[in-house]
């Protein structure tokens, strides 16, 4: 299954969460956090994954 959209970068993706860098960095580390790509030195993320993580984290009514 490919992602058509490109891979984002963990500046992008802790704006979209509205959450500092350094957090996700800290959910990476802790494997809490959205699945990522490491690409060289850089970790890269899947928007497809980073919503569906988010989706796994929604509480509340429906």
């Amino acid at each position: 299954m490919r992602d058509d959209q490109p891979l984002a970068t963990r500046q992008e993706v802790a704006d979209h969460v509205g959450v500092p860098v350094g957090t996700l960095a800290a959910w990476a580390y802790r494997g809490t956090g959205p699945r990522y790509i490491r690409v060289g030195r850089h970790a890269r993320y899947r928007w497809s994954d980073v919503e569906k993580w988010l989706d796994q984290h929604t509480e509340g009514a429906a």
